[in-house]
């Protein structure tokens, strides 16, 4: 794993000043297509482009997290491939718009990224062994989701599914090496190694507020 490649592409985009002023252009520009369950609050755009640097600087963060938890864990077999995947996106990303430069491409990256963990960390839920990064970015992803619009957002998440479906397919579940995982795993041993990231805990976008949300 790259993570200082991933940080050094994070400090170039932030600090690129005309990028940041194309991002606040953007943005507010999407303002009045926002899904109504993304409160549009006054100061939303100061709110979102905090939102906007904490989401893409969270990638290296739990990268890096899940390496070391990983390793602890005894699960490097099934989480490495997931994390190199997630850093190419990141690093090596599938074509993308032509304007998004800067601090949006990145956005476009994270967003790989993030929905790439939150997808493989469903497959294996649903195979009742907990998640390999019992993090929960789903709010988060639907808020970016929104901001990126579609049809761009659903090609991004068709990306990510078939990364995921090369990564763990169904019959991944139903081999041997799987069942043995299965057997071994102690989903609190890795909340544990997890609680070690305090900064993983963090909730994102705090002022973004969901209407209807408790």
């Amino acid at each position: 794993m790259n993570i200082s490649a991933l940080r050094e592409r994070v400090a170039e985009a932030r600090s690129d000043q005309q990028g940041e002023a194309a991002l606040k252009d953007w943005l507010e520009h999407r303002l009045p297509d926002l899904h109504p369950a993304i409160a549009p609050e006054p100061g939303a755009t100061a709110a979102l482009l905090r939102f906007i640097n904490a989401y893409i600087a969270q990638v290296p963060d739990i990268l890096e997290a899940a390496e070391a938890v990983a390793e602890a864990a005894q699960i490097r077999t099934q989480l490495l491939p997931v994390l190199k995947v997630a850093e190419a996106f990141f690093l090596q990303p599938p074509a993308l718009p032509a304007d998004h430069q800067g601090i949006l491409a990145l956005l476009d990256e994270a967003y790989l990224s993030h929905r790439l963990v939150e997808e493989v960390n469903d497959r294996y839920v649903i195979h009742e062994c907990g998640p390999l990064i019992p993090l929960g970015m789903t709010r988060a992803n639907l808020i970016v989701h929104q901001l990126l619009g579609e049809p761009f957002s659903n090609e991004l998440d068709a990306e990510v599914e078939r990364a995921v479906q090369a990564l763990v397919p169904e019959t991944l579940f139903e081999g041997e090496a799987f069942q043995a995982y299965k057997a071994q795993i102690d989903p609190e041993t890795c909340r544990r190694l997890w609680d070690q990231w305090p900064c993983m805990s963090e909730e994102l976008g705090v002022e973004i507020k969901w209407r209807g949300a408790a």
